[in-house]
This record gives C-alpha cells, sequence and structure tokens, in this order.
C-alpha cells in the first residue's frame, strides 16, 4: 500500500466498542460542563485531522451522517472516515450533520444548518481546530450546565466569534452546537451558551 493508504486504513478505533462509548461518555460530560475541556489521546489519528476530531468522528458519525470538510483537509480526511463509519461527504456546510475546519481556516458561522421548528436537532455540529486552551482570548461563559460562570482561554478562534455565537444563542432553540479542538483536547460550547469576552 502507498503511505496514504496506509493512512486511510489505519488510525481508526483499536477497540472500537469500547473506545467509541469511551469517546461519547467524554463529549456527553463536555456538553453537560460547557468550558470543560475532556481529553479523547490515543483513541483514534485520521489524515490532517487533530486527534481529537478524528475520535469525535469516528465516535459520532455513521451512514447517516454527512461530513463537511474544510478545502484543507477534505480529500484525505473524508476518505478515511468514509473507510472507517460510511459517512458520505457533505458539498456544502449547510448539508452537513458535522462541519470540520482547521485552525485558521476562512468560513461564516452562517453557512450551517440550524435545523426547522418541528426538528431542531437537524442542524450542524461544527467542528472547531484552534490553536492552545489556556492561551489567548478570555471568555466568560454562562448557561445551562454552568452554575455562575466559567472562565476560558482560547488561543486562535476565528474573527467575530464572539458575535456569532451570541448570534447562534438568539435563535434557539434552532441553532448549531460547537465543538472546539486543539490536540487531544475537546470542549464543546452547545448553541444554549452565552459567551461573552473578558476585556
Amino acid at each position: 500500500m502507498t503511505p496514504l493508504a496506509d493512512a486511510i486504513h489505519d488510525g481508526g478505533f483499536r477497540s472500537p466498542v469500547y473506545d467509541a462509548q469511551s469517546v461519547f461518555r467524554r463529549i456527553m460530560d463536555a456538553f453537560a460542563q460547557p468550558g470543560t475541556g475532556v481529553c479523547l489521546d490515543g483513541m483514534a489519528y485520521g489524515p490532517g485531522l487533530p486527534p481529537a476530531m478524528a475520535a469525535l468522528l469516528a465516535t459520532l458519525c455513521d451512514h447517516e451522517t454527512p461530513v463537511f470538510f474544510h478545502a484543507d483537509i477534505q480529500a484525505d480526511a473524508a476518505a478515511w472516515l468514509a473507510f472507517h463509519t460510511g459517512a458520505p461527504p457533505a458539498s456544502t456546510a449547510a448539508m452537513a450533520s458535522f462541519a470540520c475546519f482547521p485552525c485558521g481556516a476562512t468560513f461564516s458561522f452562517g453557512d450551517f444548518a440550524i435545523g426547522t421548528a418541528d426538528y431542531p436537532d437537524r442542524s450542524s455540529t461544527v467542528l472547531l481546530a484552534v490553536e492552545a486552551f489556556d492561551e489567548g482570548a478570555t471568555l466568560d461563559l454562562a448557561g445551562p450546565g454552568i452554575e455562575t460562570s466559567r472562565r476560558v482561554r482560547i488561543a486562535g478562534l476565528p474573527p467575530g466569534f464572539v458575535a456569532a455565537m451570541a448570534a447562534n444563542r438568539s435563535l434557539f432553540p434552532l441553532g448549531f452546537d460547537l465543538i472546539l479542538v486543539c490536540g487531544s483536547q475537546a470542549m464543546a460550547l452547545p448553541r444554549t451558551t452565552r459567551i461573552r469576552k473578558v476585556a
């Protein structure tokens, strides 16, 4: 096999049932406590993907969950995910159950599916890579799963992030959910979370 073929066929879960259950529990904990990081190290490795993003996709995707990849990671990552989960590629972010972006990618937060009044769950979950946790902009979080407030620091967020997330929150129960990833770490910011930049 070529190195690329090896990368596509390798990198899946070593113990698919156990590993998927482990990742699923951790990301549910992350959604229950927005702004709290979880470690997904050593689970799955996809070409061009941070380990946490690969583990999340390997856990959450199947043949009924179209996935959009930013052009910088699209070809190899889509082939890897299709091989391991059967997930089909989505041609646009609006058609995707999951939309994946590397750090520094250019995109519009208005591109994602936000669900409908009858089916608010038919929305996108956005997986966005960032430069670092515990560095960069200081954000104050509030909302369900946060007793009073929680402060986090995140480096590498796209321009207009706080305003875009405020607009997304105003759509509730519609809107997209967000998972930030950095290396093997993941942090969930569901649509119900209020995000304010600390001066």
